[in-house]
């Protein structure tokens, strides 16, 4: 039997962008819509089993409708472009799924839902079709079922024949009717006024059709109903006429085209990995390992003894890590290829050779690798010092587009066409079947990458100079790359005692919260559970119910939230949801990954991800650590010296963003009010609301707080109507007079817009570069993302530039004067060391000294610094 899904594009991607909170990954990409469509997808597709698909769009803002009612579907907001730009993410889901979808110039995605479900119903298909849209309801038949989402889309109410009868009394025709009768205020389809829901069934009940209650007015009890009715006959009509599905939408395809089955899952993995969708990867089998090729021989030695002749100046060299936690991780085997020869070591006659462990760490031997960290940190745990890396593949190659989804060194000797370097995946298999071949093979795949590094070094030099990124990457990059894996060696010391303690009293907190929770409510209940809790605030507390789902009531946070202040009992759940996810999350979660033999925490720093040149850590985020919850901000107390008596020092940028936008704006008001050390959001509300200092409320300067860091980001009127809570046209009319009292910061926006479209690319203050290629784009919402990027990644990426800086600069100095002090961290615009009694003096000044001469900017840069006997402490 033929399985036919349609799905309304629009509907669904609306629903989903207003169920979640707007989220982004790593590349600033927001991805709320896209998540909530894609979790939708994942169980129509598993739980339906569909032979064939589809996805409607609507093609445009006019359709044949409007020839009928000009002002069809007027009065709508416009769509956030927070939402906007996602419809080209959703596009390319559903190829990468290979998913048909579909758009008809003047028509809706109704009517091509409406067509495609009545042809597939002819040839006795089984239909379902998805949306949030009632209209579609009139299509159900016996073929025909009609799945409209609820609680946002995380519940869906399916209707056949029955259920509409059931709720409605109606049949699915009479859906039309009904529509014409009450109107929509979404569509702007009038109706008749002052008839709604329940007076229109009730006419279509005793007179079947808008046709024949119009011409049984007289029979109609209510004269204020039969003057409507009289009086509103043409437009009654009219909306039946809009409200009404068109069935014959001319389109090219036929039913077979729509056949769903096959598709490249590695696709849509790599897509989830660039949406940062993790939680969805693992549904994904990535398909059968990468086929071996047959490559030309390559000649190479392996050594039985490290010789002085094998150790040349300079020679590339790949330290085979496999483990992504390269922490303590069993290095595989070692590459040299330099002008002498090619030459694989063993581990074991590398880490015993004393000629090689002196070579590695002579800075005045030149080494040629990729990812210099990775090397660092694996040879670091084995006792070994790397030092004179020269040359890093893997950050030659990120610099020069950090847009590529691969720097893989088999994706770049493809690029380049220099060497044959198989990928790993072919060499090694991938999950269950990942093993370690023969030395043989090894050996091979190893000397064939450590030679593609030694052929492409001068190519990539020459494409940074080029650039004039050559200097970002020799005196920042690689320098930086060496102090994060010295960091990373480094660790920083966990009290495992005490951050056990914390869970305790966490779970001691949330015995109280529930306690208190059974007293309000009269009764015990699993607080974890939406149906019980529902049923406690709802029923039996008599609270007003804000949304209802098939499965009851909905407590979700956005509710709860609204309901704060009708009953003690609110707070304490939100609270008590706060201590859970903060016990299993991070209390729990930290637990696991501290180290059994140092006690520490060796965090991994992604220096070659973000394409803003922002680093993030991994195993775990230290970012993350939820520091506006004071329980949150406590979880800090757990990270402490390493030495007995030494301090933790916490320097941190005080808006470095919005320096760097003074700055490069070059904007006057901005630049003076940084000068003087004023507080620039009381300074923002000044010039915004034309007040004078002491006239500054504390709603004026959280306002101004939200437009500072929002507006460069490209922040929208719907985007600021969140964050503030207000309507989209306050945040509208705030937007404009932010703009008006800072006009060269307008000039930037524009100017960083057009000057983007010309070079193809924007650059920071040292020269990194993103390319925008969308900026020339056709597709609205593709361009429209590109232009909030060419804003944004200025800032960002030059406040990201200087903290690297500032690193590199620490790194030398506490070499340089024999320091004890250690750099530990590194989190946001913040820089964790720890630091000797005796030197706390000296670091206290030294530490903001560095950091705000790292660069030399219109506005002097601030560094906050504090110190104390845990990092909670030290802020």
């Amino acid at each position: 039997m033929k399985k036919l899904i349609l799905i309304d594009g629009n509907s669904i991607a609306y629903r989903a962008f207003f169920a979640l909170p707007l989220l982004n990954n790593e590349k600033g990409v927001y991805t709320n819509a896209v998540y909530g469509f894609t979790t939708m997808l994942l169980k129509i597709i598993e739980e339906e089993k569909p032979t064939h698909m589809m996805v409607a769009f609507d093609a445009g803002k006019t359709t044949f409708r409007h020839k009928t009612y000009e002002d069809y579907k007027g009065g709508r907001q416009k769509t956030p472009p927070e939402l906007s730009e996602q419809f080209a993410l959703i596009r390319e889901l559903l190829d990468a799924f290979n998913i048909t979808r579909y758009e008809a110039e003047n028509y809706e995605a109704d009517d091509i839902i409406g067509t495609l479900a009545k042809d597939a119903e002819k040839d006795g298909w089984d239909v379902k079709v998805y949306s949030g849209d009632k209209d579609l309801l009139q299509l159900v038949s016996e073929k025909v079922t009609v799945a409209l989402t609820r609680k946002g889309i995380t519940s869906i109410e399916a209707y056949d024949e029955k259920m509409i009868d059931e709720k409605y009394g109606l049949t699915p025709k009479q859906i039309i009717d009904m529509k014409g009768l009450m109107g929509d205020s979404s569509d702007n389809i009038p109706g008749v006024p002052g008839i709604g829901e329940k007076t229109a069934i009730k006419l279509l009940k005793e007179f079947g059709t808008i046709e024949n209650v119009l011409e049984s007015v007289d029979k109609i009890s209510g004269k204020k109903m039969k003057e409507k009715l009289e009086e509103n006959r043409e437009q009654a009509l009219m909306s039946k006429e809009l409200a009404t599905i068109y069935l014959e939408v001319p389109n090219e395809m036929n039913l077979q085209d729509l056949s769903f089955g096959e598709y490249d899952s590695k696709k849509v993995v790599a897509l989830f990995k660039e949406l940062d969708f993790s939680s969805l990867i693992s549904k994904f089998d990535e398909g059968e390992a990468v086929e071996k090729k047959e490559l030309e021989n390559i000649n190479f030695d392996v050594v039985t003894e490290v010789k002085a002749e094998y150790l040349q100046n300079p020679s590339a060299m790949v330290v085979e890590v496999l483990d992504e936690n390269y922490h303590q991780a069993t290095i595989h085997g070692i590459a040299l290829v330099n002008e002498k020869g090619r030459y694989y070591i063993p581990t074991d006659v590398a880490l015993q050779s004393e000629s090689f462990i002196e070579w590695a760490k002579d800075e005045d031997k030149k080494k040629w690798v990729f990812d210099a960290k990775r090397a660092v940190v694996a040879l670091g745990w084995q006792g070994l010092l790397l030092d004179g890396v020269e040359f890093d593949l893997l950050m030659a190659s990120y610099l020069l587009d950090p847009s590529l989804s691969s720097h893989e060194i088999s994706d770049i000797v493809k690029r380049k066409g220099k060497g044959e370097v198989q990928e790993d995946e072919a060499i090694y298999g991938k999950g269950a079947k990942r093993s370690i071949p023969n030395e043989k093979e090894l050996a091979d795949h190893l000397v064939r990458k450590a030679d593609a590094i030694f052929q492409l070094k001068e190519i990539f030099e020459e494409e940074l100079k080029e650039n004039e990124q050559l200097e970002l990457f020799k005196d920042l990059e690689m320098p930086l790359s060496i102090v994060l894996g010295r960091m990373e060696t480094t660790g920083v010391k966990v009290d495992t005692s005490q951050l056990k303690q914390m869970g305790e009293d966490l779970e001691e907190r949330l015995q109280a919260l529930e306690k208190h929770i059974f007293e309000h409510a009269g009764t015990e209940f699993n607080i974890n559970s939406p149906k019980q809790l529902g049923e406690i605030l709802f029923d039996k507390l008599g609270l007003p119910a804000i949304k209802k789902t098939k499965t009851g009531y909905s407590t979700s946070a956005d509710v709860l939230e609204k309901l704060a202040e009708d009953h003690e009992i609110i707070q304490h759940i939100l609270h008590y949801r706060q201590l859970g996810k903060l016990n299993s999350t991070y209390i729990e979660g930290l637990l696991k990954v501290i180290y059994q033999d140092t006690s520490k925490i060796h965090t991994r720093f992604n220096q070659a991800l973000t394409q803003t040149g922002r680093l993030s850590s991994t195993d775990p985020n230290l970012q993350n650590i939820p520091i506006r919850l004071e329980e949150g901000r406590r979880i800090r107390k757990a990270f402490i010296p390493s030495e007995k008596g030494w301090k933790i020092l916490a320097a941190d940028y005080s808006q470095i963003e919005l320096r760097v936008l003074a700055h490069i704006a070059g904007d006057d008001k901005l630049i003076d009010a940084f000068k003087h050390d004023m507080d620039i959001h009381t300074k923002t509300a000044m010039d915004v609301f034309h007040v004078n200092e002491n006239e500054v409320t504390s709603s004026m300067r959280r306002s101004a707080k939200a437009v500072n860091f929002g507006i460069v980001y490209g922040i929208s009127d719907y985007g600021l109507s969140q964050s503030l809570n207000i309507s989209r046209k306050e945040a509208g009319e705030f937007i404009d007079r932010y703009l008006q009292s800072y006009p060269k910061v307008k000039e930037y926006m524009e100017s960083s817009i057009s000057n983007a479209r010309e070079k193809g690319f924007v650059s920071t203050l040292l020269y990194r570069r993103r390319y925008l290629p969308d900026l020339t784009s056709r597709n609205f919402n593709k361009r429209s993302f590109a232009e909030r990027t060419a804003m944004n990644t200025p800032i960002q990426g030059s406040a990201a530039d200087i903290i690297k800086k500032a690193m590199i600069e620490m790194a030398r100095r506490l070499e340089s004067e024999n320091l004890e002090s250690r750099l530990l961290l590194q989190v946001h615009d913040e820089l964790i060391f720890e630091v000797p009694e005796h030197e706390l003096e000296k670091m206290l000044v030294l530490v903001p000294e560095v950091m705000e001469q790292a660069v030399t900017l219109q506005v002097p840069l601030k560094v906050d610094v504090s110190a104390g006997d845990t990092w909670y402490d030290a802020k």
